[in-house]
């Protein structure tokens, strides 16, 4: 039956599948790409997940298998109503046959992704492996024993650390190409891909989170920028921009409505509409592209404070008014001494100084005048005595505590307080930085990845449980322009939004929820308790899974902008066999609620470089670069490489035709 998860063999057995799909992993992402390839791509998936129950505490029961079973369930059904409602897919691109009359996922349960449970997932002759397990060593292990085992797998690695990430990457390339000598170089280029779900979630929470509306995509020298416009008023003309990439539910506007996610239905988003679509859809917000251009290049994280930072934290306000008062008593006593003595300026100011510092001879033959400067000027290097002294001790202190956390400064306001420094929230932490929004974080555990590099950054950290009364308060909760909530638990960052409205009702929130139907009843519930402040419900998995299956599939995405909980893909495609994009016009290449052409990289092929919009040195005068404003009637050449923007649906029949081509 459709949608049915087939039970786990007693026994060790060899994997039924060849050319199929494997997933290993130990979180809510896994579950995520299994739905992804099964019911988007259509490919046949094998599932390694842990134990259902941790050995040493058989009173808690995991639910790994049992959510997973969920989680394909309500997929399926999804699948089942859209398929039956006029052919349309899960966000709005084309059925087709995926998903029907075929096998469900198969799920299969080892502690470690050992050899025997690779043999028994059917590694040796799986098509792609993802290893997208929580901890990094345990993804190397996995990999070095599957290159081993089959070096002609495609490999798609979750790795946190970048660096460690592109060693790993060119390791296990040179080791397939030894394994198997004269591969093919297209397959080589990619046999092997290292992707961080907190590098590709990071940008569309943390633009969630400063605007609610603005989505950035910022990848390989391209800057796309997608804006939330909400309806016009009645006798006004909405704004396209480029083009109109989706429209918002149409219960976006009511407080009692919900954000659309993939069993929404027609009152769901609809992602790139037509235009009749548009213009029938009154009373609805849109998505619009508003511009779309090469980026510059990163520039170094800003920290907070300013230039003048390291001077305020090592010498208090009090201490450098103390300094200027001394200073300003030394030229005042200069001063005094040119106009009683006659004596030149500078040699005044030097006669003073000696004095402060109790270094010249007693003025015994001197006039009274300037007896009295000398003792005034005594008294002065007094008072400076106990100044210095004050000083080292304070340079000694800001030394010492260098490594401490910072406190929220006094006046703060405007800032953006996050909830949770792990792998994701150290990302948008550093992503918001770049964009020079003050940001005040909350953590409840020393030791957690982020705190280094909110230290780093001079950020303001208050450590302490978020569920606790007083810790957001500290953080300035009441003064903030928005709240993230990035921690791993769903309930967590639902009782700090709801104590953080009590708090400030108009806040601003963007909270992190893996479940869509546990989404929506927050959504509702925060919406009719607050209908004037801004809601919106993120899911990390949802928002990274379209990347690890797309280059599971042999491609890379450029980015992913959230569409309310759906997920609008961009990428960078050749047209050469695509029978959708070769011979067409930018027009007729358009698919309504599948893709459309936004781009043209206008490179010639052999001056192209690697990065999208990059170019090597040209040999003429034939135009280069990334052109946007493409004339609808421009016929797409096969030698041309263009910018897409594109449904989950829509992309996985244009890589599964284009797969389908090559192996005929």
């Amino acid at each position: 039956m459709l949608g049915s998860v087939s039970t786990l063999p007693q026994q060790p057995q060899r994997s039924p599948f060849s050319g199929h799909m494997v997933v290993c992993g130990d979180d809510a992402l896994a579950q995520r790409l299994a739905v992804e390839l099964r019911y988007v791509y259509g490919e046949r998936v094998t599932l390694l997940l842990p134990p259902g129950r941790d050995p040493r505490r058989p009173e808690l029961p995991l639910t790994q298998r049992g959510r997973a079973a969920t989680l394909f369930g309500r997929m399926s059904a999804a699948m089942n109503r859209n398929l039956g409602n006029g052919g349309t897919g899960a966000d709005g691109g084309t059925g087709g046959d995926t998903g029907a009359g075929v096998e469900a996922v198969r799920i299969l349960e080892a502690a470690e992704p050992s050899d025997e449970a690779f043999e028994e997932a059917g590694v040796d002759t799986a098509a792609a492996l993802a290893l997208v397990y929580d901890d990094d060593e345990r993804n190397i292990r996995a990999a070095l024993t599957a290159r081993r085992l089959n070096p002609r797998v495609r490999l798609v690695i979750r790795l946190y650390n970048r660096k460690l990430g592109q060693y790993l990457e060119t390791l296990l390339d040179q080791a397939a190409a030894v394994a198997v000598p004269g591969l093919d170089p297209t397959a080589l280029d990619t046999s092997t891909t290292v992707l961080s779900d907190a590098d590709t979630a990071a940008p569309a929470l943390a633009a969630t989170a400063l605007t609610g509306s603005s989505k950035v995509v910022q990848t390989e020298g391209l800057l796309l920028r997608a804006v939330e416009r909400t309806p016009p008023r009645q006798g006004e003309v909405a704004d396209p921009g480029l083009c109109t990439l989706a429209l918002l539910s149409s219960t976006t506007h009511d407080p009692a409505g919900a954000e659309g996610s993939d069993s929404s239905g027609a009152e769901g988003p609809q992602l790139l509409p037509d235009q009749q679509s548009v213009a029938a859809a009154t009373g609805r917000g849109t998505v619009v592209l508003e511009a779309i251009r090469e980026a510059a290049p990163d520039g170094p994280t800003p920290r907070m404070g300013g230039r003048s930072a390291p001077l305020s934290q090592i010498f208090s306000r009090r201490l450098r008014r103390s300094v200027l008062g001394v200073a300003a008593a030394v030229l005042g006593l200069a001063v005094a001494s040119t106009l009683t003595t006659g004596e030149p300026p500078l040699h005044a100011v030097y006669l003073t100084l000696l004095d402060l510092f109790a270094m010249g001879d007693p003025a015994i033959e001197d006039s009274a005048a300037r007896q009295v400067i000398q003792l005034l000027s005594g008294v002065a290097g007094l008072m400076l005595l106990p100044l210095l002294v004050a000083g080292v001790l304070e340079a000694f202190g800001s030394l010492r505590t260098a490594s401490a956390l910072r406190r929220p400064p006094r006046g703060l306001s405007g800032h953006v307080v996050l909830l949770g420094l792990g792998k994701i929230g150290t990302r948008v932490l550093v992503r918001l930085r770049e964009l020079n929004i003050p940001v005040v974080c909350v953590e409840d555990d020393p030791a957690a990845r982020g705190i280094p590099v909110a230290r780093r950054l001079q950020v303001p950290v208050v450590l302490g449980d978020v569920t606790q009364e007083g810790v957001l308060e500290a953080a300035k909760i009441q003064r903030s322009r928005a709240l993230l909530a990035l921690t791993s638990s769903d309930t967590t960052n639902l009782e700090a939004t709801l104590y953080a409205r009590s708090v400030k009702p108009d806040l601003q929130v963007a909270l992190r929820l893996f479940d869509d139907e546990f989404a929506t009843a927050v959504y509702r519930t925060l919406r009719t308790a607050h209908p004037q402040a801004l809601t919106r419900s993120r899911s990390v998995s949802h928002l990274a899974a379209p990347s690890f299956a797309v280059a599971m599939m042999g491609r890379q995405i450029l980015g992913a902008i959230p569409v309310e909980r759906k997920v609008m893909l961009f990428a960078a495609i050749q047209v050469a066999g695509h029978l959708q994009l070769e011979g067409r016009t930018v027009e007729q290449a358009f698919r309504a609620g599948a893709w459309r052409v936004l781009a043209l990289d206008a490179t010639p092929p052999e001056d192209r470089h690697p990065d999208l919009t990059t170019a090597g040195p040209t040999s003429s005068d034939r135009p280069s670069g990334l052109i946007w404003d493409l004339h609808p009637g421009y016929v797409l050449r096969a030698e041309d490489r263009v910018v897409i923007a594109a449904t989950r649906r829509g992309l996985a029949e244009l890589l599964r035709r284009r797969s389908s081509l090559t192996h005929r």
